[in-house]
């Protein structure tokens, strides 16, 4: 029952992986800034839900391969694209370390590993001051 905003510096992980990419740095496919992280993981590894929320898009989106997008409330949302499966179907609630997908290499990148964006009323900021990765 915490409100997202309070959970800052609390949230696990959403895979287990090497964090490769990071927020804000050049993207060598284009030359824009990563909006996200990109965590390198093996395929099929099992990805979490950061924090409980309600699941507002499950497809596959150009870009962003196999992407679920959980509400969190109060303006938060999470990304979680590049997957090989989506495990949590659109209008489903979640909690917090439920499974909603596996990772996979569906959005365009050589590796596999899952793309993972925050936003706040529609604007990405740095998820890594918000995970706690210990």
């Amino acid at each position: 029952g915490t409100a997202f905003g309070e959970l800052k510096g609390r949230l696990h992980a959403p895979v287990k992986g090497e964090v490769t990419e990071r927020f804000g740095s050049p993207r060598a496919d284009s030359g824009l800034s990563w909006r996200g992280l990109f965590i390198q993981a093996p395929a099929g590894r099992e990805v979490k839900a950061v924090a409980a929320g309600r699941v507002v898009f499950a497809d596959w989106l150009r870009g962003f391969g196999n992407l679920l997008i959980l509400d969190h409330g109060d303006g938060f949302m999470s990304l979680y694209g590049n997957n090989e499966t989506l495990v949590s179907h659109l209008g489903e609630p979640v909690r917090g370390g439920d499974t909603v997908a596996t990772v996979g290499s569906t959005g365009g990148n050589s590796a596999s590993g899952l793309y993972f964006e925050l936003r706040y009323q529609g604007r990405p900021f740095d998820p890594l001051g918000w995970l706690n990765l210990k």
